[in-house]
């Protein structure tokens, strides 16, 4: 299996979770209209290569677009088809041009924003159907353009369009039957793509094969399911895997890019105050302190340039007592700088205001 990465876990136990959490994905996927590429990226990103998660995604999903228009072949909506398509194959090649060039971890991160913007939709009692206006046929090659490009640089993202398929009034099994046919050939094309830009090892082809083994059997499943469901329930459903997907791409996204940028998120209670100090670059930016009177203020790290002019003239006598480690702007229903200094093993700081009028002087915490 190549580089395939089991993450401390023998390899049938790898296979199996892969397997399972696929076949569930997809049955999840047709009832929600979509989504099963999100669901199994985070679980794929810990088991692959993060360049390698859209290939192995894109074997298993067009496997299940094949077998869902078998299924559904009937209910296919061939005006929504001949509008989305043509422009969602070239912009498919751009995306995974682009994904040899950029990181996709920032487009996932936005991409999980955007789905969380659907929270308030998922908690309205009101159809969607009632609450949006119709999409005009018009604006599919535009849908099929961005679905083309998302998907090409993250691997799937077709549940992000769950609301043009709502809003175009398609009823559930016309999604289901829609949606795989417009994506088939988008798979197909991106597979190509992938293993011409050397993004199919044989680890994410192993994976591909377990995900479109899942995908066939979870097709024939769902089907059973969509018989059974309302289309109001169905709709809800769809709402709550975007949301879902959502939460997992935000954290994980996150967290990926904050690591890459050394960053972090901390709270503090030196003497009297309380603070939560953001750091970037492995360095504090900024903070949230709630002072003792209960206000909360917010300090923002700067530079001698950015003082005013009043504030920089005190600056020499503030270092004859120590050097300056860090000033702060701090911004409360007031303005006021915070100045500290190193005196021997203590950190001490001073606050000034725009006049240039020291405030307090206060002894802020010992150092090794």
């Amino acid at each position: 299996m190549g580089a395939f990465n089991t993450c401390g876990y023998g390899v049938p136990m790898v296979v199996l979770l892969v397997f399972t959490a696929a076949f569930f994905a997809f049955i999840v996927s047709a009832v929600a209209g979509g989504g099963a590429g999100l669901v199994l990226v985070p679980l794929l990103r810990l088991i692959l290569p993060v360049a390698s998660i859209p290939g192995a995604l894109s074997i298993g999903t067009a496997t299940s677009s094949i077998s869902r228009i078998w299924l559904f072949r009937r209910h296919i909506r061939w005006d929504v088809v001949r509008r989305f398509v043509p422009t969602a194959l070239p912009a498919a090649a751009v995306g995974a041009w682009l994904l040899t060039r950029f990181d996709a971890v920032y487009v996932e991160f936005l991409l999980g924003c955007f789905l969380l913007l659907n929270l308030p939709a998922l908690l309205r009692r009101r159809p969607l159907s009632e609450a949006e206006p119709p999409l005009p046929l018009g604006r599919l090659p535009w849908l099929g353009a961005a679905a083309g490009l998302l998907s090409g640089f993250t691997g799937a993202v077709g549940v992000i369009f769950n609301h043009g398929y709502y809003r175009m009034g398609l009823t559930k099994d016309e999604i289901v039957a829609t949606r795989a046919t417009n994506e088939v050939l988008l798979h197909l094309l991106k597979i190509g793509l992938y293993a011409a830009f050397g993004l199919l090892p044989r680890s994410a082809l192993f994976a591909g094969g377990l995900v479109a083994v899942a995908a066939v059997l979870a097709s024939l499943a769902s089907r059973r399911v969509l018989s059974l469901m309302r289309e109001s329930v169905f709709r809800r459903i769809g709402l709550f895997a975007m949301v879902a997907s959502g939460v997992a791409m935000f954290s994980l996204s996150g967290g990926q890019i904050m690591a890459i940028h050394r960053a972090w998120v901390t709270y503090v209670a030196p003497g009297h105050e309380r603070e939560i100090q953001l750091y970037w670059g492995g360095a504090r930016r900024a903070a949230i302190e709630r002072e003792d009177d209960g206000a909360l203020v917010v300090e923002r790290v700067v530079t001698p340039a950015d003082l005013p002019l009043a504030v920089r003239t005190v600056l020499p006598t503030i270092a004859a007592a120590g050097p300056i480690v860090m000033i702060e702007e701090v911004r409360g229903e007031g303005r006021y700088y915070e100045i500290y200094w190193r005196s021997g093993r203590t950190v001490r700081k001073v606050e000034v205001s725009p006049q240039g009028t020291p405030r307090r002087r206060v002894l802020f915490r010992r150092v090794p």
